[in-house]
């Protein structure tokens, strides 16, 4: 009896084991890009069936629902998510299965965000959450850039425009003086799109297409990463720049640092020794 007892208390011990270890916490990665009241987290998972990633503070729990274990690939924020932030928003970058925000913040507590993966075998998703000043949903702000299809209107600068100057074109405008810039080219580009992304509407083609021109930019610099340079995931990354700036509805400001984002890759393109890069 004793001996049945031990076993079946190791065995209960063995499955409850199981199950936390498919838990996995991780502390995100701090990343530059970010402005006051506002911030952003890009969230990248690989996903065999079903899980769901939760998001508090400046953690994150990674958690198996069905499947083989889920397993993190990043988690980078330009700061920790507040409790109740106003105007939040979800968006699904790329994954073959669904992507859902079962749970908002502004109800008090997590973003917990569910993803389901039909096929066989796992999957990379990337999904993005936002945040700003606002206190109303992000659905109810026909007063404030948007209206309700998500066309910007025409009297608005975008949220949080300040008719003094907005501190994030400044700061760009700063660090592109000298040639400095030229060592740190592709992480001021991810700064642009990143900004691009946080006033753009969170549906829709115009998210794709910026979440397109961010994966080719990974893409690229992870090539630059490893020593090699690839003039093929360049043209990638000018094309789909170029798609973001000749479809998307931009702000004037927006398209202006944009269009010199793809001068500056095409001068890139024509003199990449001057970059350093052989």
């Amino acid at each position: 009896m004793y001996t049945r007892l031990l076993l079946a208390v190791v065995a209960f011990g063995a499955i409850t084991g199981s199950m936390n270890a498919q838990d996995q916490r991780r502390r995100m990665t701090l990343v530059g890009g970010g402005a006051p009241g506002r911030g952003k987290c890009t969230i990248e998972v690989v996903v065999d069936h079903a899980a769901e990633v939760e998001i508090s503070g400046d953690t994150a729990n990674l958690r198996n629902l069905a499947g083989s274990p889920p397993r993190w690939r990043r988690l980078e924020c330009t700061g920790p998510l507040p409790r109740n932030p106003g105007d939040f928003r979800f968006a699904g970058v790329d994954g073959r299965g669904r992507q859902q925000l079962v749970r908002d913040p502004r109800n008090g507590g997590a973003a917990i965000v569910r993803i389901d993966d039909p096929g066989g075998g796992s999957e990379g998703y990337t999904f993005d959450i936002m945040w700003g000043n606002a206190a109303r949903p992000f659905e109810d702000r026909g007063d404030r850039g948007f209206d309700r299809e998500g066309n910007r209107r025409s009297d608005d600068h975008g949220p949080g425009f300040d008719r003094n100057g907005d501190a994030f074109y400044h700061d760009r405008a700063d660090a592109f003086r000298g040639d400095a810039w030229r060592m740190h080219l592709f992480a001021r580009i991810r700064e642009d799109l990143d900004h691009v992304q946080m006033v753009t509407f969170p549906f829709g083609s115009d998210q794709y297409r910026l979440a397109r021109a961010k994966q080719q930019l990974d893409q690229l610099q992870e090539m630059l990463a490893r020593g090699r340079y690839g003039r093929r995931e360049l043209d990638d990354v000018v094309n789909a720049l170029r798609t973001v700036v000749n479809d998307n509805r931009l702000a004037p400001r927006d398209s202006d640092i944009l269009n010199d984002d793809l001068n500056r890759l095409r001068d890139f393109r024509a003199h990449v020794r001057d970059y350093g890069v052989h």
